[in-house]
């Protein structure tokens, strides 16, 4: 049996991730989806879906959906959800995990790959975060755990739009993305976003059978394109013949300073495999709860197959991408996001793992 595909929906307390989910509980959608609500307080989320006081865990939606609410271990949750589908108790075809608002959803992604039952039965497809436009900024300069669930995002979603002018819908995009430049971001005011801004982003997905999202692939292009918000360094500069690490800072509004910020580095020369997997591993080691996400595609030496790696603190994979194509250029590339990380340090190391 195929892998049940999994979303985490996370966002700040009042983000509108509960508006969203409600949508999906409700729309005809032809979708069976299980929605839990992974709590760790003594009140529900939200009354709307589910009747407080009722002592039903699972309650079934007329369309189809499943919404669960857990207190306490997630693992077993997912792993009884399981057991009940495949007894033939209930029906879904996917989930999606709503965390609390003030939750870092570093521990949540790893669940799906430090318990081996639940390895099997689920894929954890993406981290989706929704982002209050209106109060986002004071959020990301007051709680670390804002900037984090942003850091950790496959795709982020902009609600409340509306009540903000375009100028500062654009100055929180550029600070969103020079936290996270590989989340491409969309709308969900109202909790109105396409179920395909959701659901099967694949951003997690490490397989030969999937391309790395376009998004990711240019996450430098725009910012290379705009040199008053690019910071050229010793190791940042125009001449991609060498690796390259972009720190990305928007001098218009640089009196927001945020721990959580990402890096890029690109070269044209081949990895050495053995001396990239050691690096890797040493740095995973010491700054491995530092590492929110980490994700690349690389070009080793002697192979003839691109090579996808990705992260997630101290848990790391990779796996065979698709074939370099005759005439393509054969470069790296690979996006480091993480609180208060060594810029330096990684460039430095990385440049010592090229053939």
């Amino acid at each position: 049996m195929e892998p049940i595909p999994s979303t985490i929906l996370t966002g700040f307390l009042g983000a509108g991730k509960t508006t969203l989910l409600n949508r999906i509980l409700h729309e005809e959608h032809g979708l069976r989806i299980a929605v839990i609500e992974n709590e760790f307080g003594q009140e529900n989320i939200d009354n709307e879906i589910l009747v407080r006081d009722t002592g039903e865990q699972i309650v079934e939606m007329n369309n189809g959906c499943i919404c669960c609410t857990v207190r306490g271990d997630l693992i077993v949750a997912l792993n009884n959800l399981a057991q009940k589908r495949a007894a033939g108790e209930i029906a879904f075809d996917r989930v999606v995990i709503e965390t609390t608002g003030l939750a870092n959803p570093g521990p949540v992604a790893q669940t799906f790959f430090v318990d081996e039952e639940v390895g099997a039965n689920y894929m954890l497809d993406a981290v989706v975060t929704v982002v209050d436009a209106r109060h986002a900024m004071m959020q990301l300069d007051q709680h670390e755990e804002a900037q984090r669930q942003v850091g950790f995002a496959d795709k982020i979603l902009l609600s409340k739009t509306d009540l903000v002018d375009a100028a500062a819908v654009e100055a929180l995009k550029t600070r969103l993305h020079r936290i996270n430049p590989r989340a491409p971001i969309a709308t969900s005011d109202f909790g109105r976003a396409p179920i395909s801004d959701v659901l099967d982003l694949r951003g997690f997905n490490l397989n030969d059978k999937l391309e790395i999202d376009p998004d990711f692939l240019r996450a430098d292009e725009h910012d290379h394109a705009h040199d008053h918000d690019h910071e050229h360094g010793e190791h940042c500069g125009h001449d991609h013949a060498h690796g390259e690490a972009c720190s990305h800072h928007d001098h218009h509004h640089s009196h927001h300073t945020d721990d959580i910020a990402a890096f890029v580095f690109k070269s044209e020369r081949a990895f050495d495999p053995e001396r990239l997997d050691q690096f890797l591993g040493s740095m995973v080691q010491v700054f491995g709860p530092q590492m929110l996400r980490y994700k690349g595609v690389l070009s080793m030496a002697g192979a003839d197959r691109k090579v996808v790696f990705q992260g997630v603190h101290q848990i790391m994979g990779s796996d065979l991408g698709a074939k370099w194509i005759d005439g393509e250029p054969r470069a790296s590339k690979m996006v480091f996001i993480g609180k208060n990380l060594p810029k330096d340090v990684f460039i430095a190391g990385l440049e010592q793992c090229l053939v």
